[in-house]
């Protein structure tokens, strides 16, 4: 017998939630409660311009920088010579301009299986290891996982993540530093400013194929819909964070992929910490990792999951320090 239309909608209904209630079911059964801030050993020294190993400092010490620039890197002997180029001619000038100006640059080589290291390690020798810091993660964690170790090994009392294929222009954070002192008051010393691509997007967009532009507008309602409705690009690899700030992003984060930007943002508006997006000089670099329709599928996944998991309690805004 067939079914009304009436009947038929509520059927739907009844299986829509019922479909919910098993994703739901799924993401707090599959979830790992808190994050895992496990360090390997040899993670616990960088190899300095001499070749000795120092222990790493931790975020959880009083800073003695005044800007720490956290650069994840893997397999990019190619492009991080550019970005490093750029990045120290910048820092440089910056600190002989003023002498009380303090940086130091963490590359933090991802499980690599090229010459990144070796590549990152000429800077330290030639700048000095007070300057230049490479940290070579025994396995690949992804993109969220590199940066949150740079993070935990830096001195900074702001902590700027950059790109290792140097897409934005460098001497742009002055742009995200003005964005940053905008907010204050930071509320217990907590704020965020987040370099932005949105004003670039009706000329991306021009260049990008149909299918491509489709999947770029249906990752940024699904983050808007379901994480971060205040911010249009939370996927820009320029973000600069008060110290405090970061120590409390970082040590609640789960996700350590692509999506690690959105559940970062996700969090900090949970926790009220300000927000500032600032627009920058950017340009697309060729050699990206990502590759576009599986990773657009697992950032898709992984949005759903964070709101999911914090929805249901399967994950909880606690700060534990790493191990």
């Amino acid at each position: 017998m067939a079914l009304s239309l009436p009947e038929a909608a509520a059927l739907l209904a009844a299986l829509a939630a019922f479909l919910l209630l098993l994703i739901c079911m799924i993401a707090y059964v599959t979830a790992v409660k808190m994050p895992t801030l496990h360090r390997h050993e040899e993670e616990k020294f960088f190899v300095d311009a001499e070749g000795k190993k120092e222990p790493v400092p931790s975020i959880h010490d009083p800073s003695t920088k005044e800007l720490s620039v956290v650069v994840p890197s893997y397999n990019e002997e190619d492009r991080l010579p550019l970005m490093m180029d750029e990045a120290l001619d910048y820092l440089e000038k910056r600190q002989k301009r003023d002498p009380s100006f303090t940086y130091e640059v963490i590359v933090v080589d991802d499980g690599s299986k090229d010459q990144t290291t070796k590549v990152a390690m000429k800077y330290c020798k030639k700048y000095g290891s007070d300057k230049v810091r490479v940290l070579s993660l025994v396995k690949n964690r992804g993109k969220g996982g590199a940066v949150r170790m740079g993070v935990f090994s830096s001195r900074g009392e702001k902590i700027l993540m950059a790109d290792a294929d140097g897409a934005t222009k460098f001497a742009d954070i002055e742009k995200v530093e003005e964005g940053l002192k905008n907010l204050q008051p930071w509320p217990n010393q907590m704020a965020i400013s987040c370099g932005s691509r949105a004003h670039l997007e009706k000329d991306s967009i021009a260049k990008r194929s149909y299918f491509r532009t489709l999947l770029m507008y249906g990752f940024h309602f699904l983050v808007w819909f379901l994480c971060v409705k205040e911010i249009r690009d939370t996927q820009c690899g320029f973000k600069l964070l008060t110290r405090e700030a970061a120590l409390r992003t970082f040590s609640t984060l789960h996700i350590e992929r692509w999506a690690f930007d959105v559940e970062l943002l996700y969090i900090a508006q949970h926790l009220g910490i300000p927000i500032a997006e600032v627009a920058v000089n950017w340009t697309e670099i060729e050699g990206s990792k990502l590759v576009p329709f599986w990773s657009w599928l697992q950032m898709g996944r992984d949005l759903l999951f964070i709101r999911l998991r914090y929805m249901t309690g399967a994950w909880q805004l606690e700060t534990r320090k790493c191990n």
